[in-house]
């Protein structure tokens, strides 16, 4: 077990340590998120808690993580809600605070990360997973969704050898690969994307 507080770049660089002492890690599953944030919580970096969690600690620890055989990053179907423009005031400093919107364009980040990698990195198997509206802390009881099926996914795509699961530059919901927003494939995106977020943490991931 490793511990860390994916709100603090600290810690998280911490965590990462953490795994590297444990050895190289057949697959990394990044499934961390916050949802509704009441307000932009700046963290103690100065960061919307919802970008620091959802969007530069998976960055921060796939760049400081020795390069795993898998990747799977945990995405949202709210991820086509983000719009074209989420980049441009990606911590939210100059715009009214909109939780459900924050945590939207934060999975569309996710999904664009998980697909820029398995461009520039063949080596690796990168896939993004929605695992649907499921009954967890996050999603509540209220929720209709197929618990099982979206941790499956998962799972599957960490260590199965089908070859439906061998695969790199998915998106998946229900072990299905479905259709991301158009923008998380854009190659622009995906470049101005890895340059903000290189930005902010002072970490350069490709």
């Amino acid at each position: 077990m490793v511990i860390g507080d994916l709100s603090s770049a600290a810690e998280t660089r911490d965590l990462a340590g953490q795994v590297n002492q444990i050895g190289r890690m057949n697959a990394v599953i990044h499934n961390a998120a916050v949802f509704l944030e009441p307000s932009r919580a700046t963290t103690a970096d100065g960061h919307a808690k919802t970008l620091a969690v959802n969007t530069l600690a998976p960055y921060l620890l796939t760049a400081l993580i020795g390069r795993p055989d898998r990747l799977i990053y945990l995405s949202s179907g709210l991820h086509h809600r983000a719009g074209a423009g989420s980049l441009r005031d990606i911590g939210w400093t100059g715009r009214s605070w909109n939780a459900a919107q924050a945590y939207s364009e934060s999975k569309l980040h996710v999904t664009a990360l998980a697909l820029a990698l398995a461009r520039v990195w063949p080596e690796v198997l990168s896939n993004a997973v929605d695992p649907g509206w499921v009954p967890t802390k996050m999603g509540g009881p209220a929720a209709t969704g197929d618990l099982q099926m979206g941790y499956l996914t998962q799972t599957w795509l960490a260590v199965s050898n089908d070859v439906a699961a061998t695969v790199s530059g998915g998106y998946w919901y229900h072990r299905q690969r479905q259709a991301p927003a158009p923008q998380a494939r854009d190659r622009d995106l995906h470049d101005q994307l890895m340059d903000r977020l290189a930005a902010l943490t002072g970490v350069t991931l490709f």
